[in-house]
């Protein structure tokens, strides 16, 4: 169903990351490992508790760009199950180093998945958990006008008032066939395996925009091949 633009407006809104960001090692423990069945995907998620949040700021920005004629991803290991995504470092050059750099850095390690729009996106790479905290820097990568934000793309959110492109740590996975977004997110890359378990996450969405209860990142893992 096509959004009206109103409906649309308010979630571009939402999509945003302000202030900085840095990482912690601190982390709440898991409440016995039990897994609940979600309705729509017939799967299970670890039942688990929220990390303790991590400081905003502190990491490093890269130096160096990936190796586009190489295959680089990131997989995320999470309490609903493990997706990866495959990063476009030909045309997102600045952004895909970043988003591999925070994953070897350990940046989204313990962290959570705090917005998720059924339908829409599923939103995480807050260290703080709150939506507004990032790695303490920016990158930009201007997406081309034609760039399409469909099931399985990954971008990167920003505020209102940053130029098309800009990005801190945060990013979503768009579950919807078509978010109807304009061409100003940065593009990073494309979940390549593992998009069953992104509907999980999305299923444990409500209408606040709030999980039902925590989806966790335990680690991200940067690879080249």
């Amino acid at each position: 169903m096509i959004r009206s633009l109103t409906a649309l407006i308010a979630l571009l809104a939402l999509l945003v990351v302000a202030g900085c960001g840095d990482d912690d090692s601190d982390t709440a423990s898991k409440s016995g490992g039990g897994t609940e069945t979600t309705a729509q995907s017939g799967q299970e998620c670890a039942k688990v508790e929220a990390p303790a949040p991590k400081p905003d700021g502190g990491a490093k920005k890269p130096t160096g760009k990936l190796d586009a004629a190489k295959t680089n991803t990131v997989t995320f290991e999470t309490s609903c199950g493990d997706f990866t995504v495959t990063l476009d470092a030909k045309n997102a050059p600045n952004t895909a180093a970043s988003f591999a750099s925070l994953a070897r850095s350990g940046f989204y390690d313990d962290t959570i998945f705090h917005r998720i729009v059924p339908g829409f996106v599923i939103q995480g790479g807050d260290p703080t958990g709150s939506g507004m905290g990032g790695p303490g820097y920016k990158t930009v990568d201007k997406p081309p006008a034609t760039a399409t934000y469909t099931k399985g793309i990954v971008s990167m959110a920003k505020t209102a008032t940053e130029k098309p492109g800009t990005s801190g740590s945060q990013f979503y996975v768009v579950t919807a066939e078509d978010a109807g977004l304009p061409p100003e997110y940065a593009i990073v890359g494309e979940v390549t395996e593992g998009m069953d378990t992104v509907m999980r996450i999305e299923a444990l969405g409500t209408p606040s925009e709030q999980p039902s209860r925590p989806v966790v990142i335990e680690k991200a893992t940067a690879s080249e091949g």
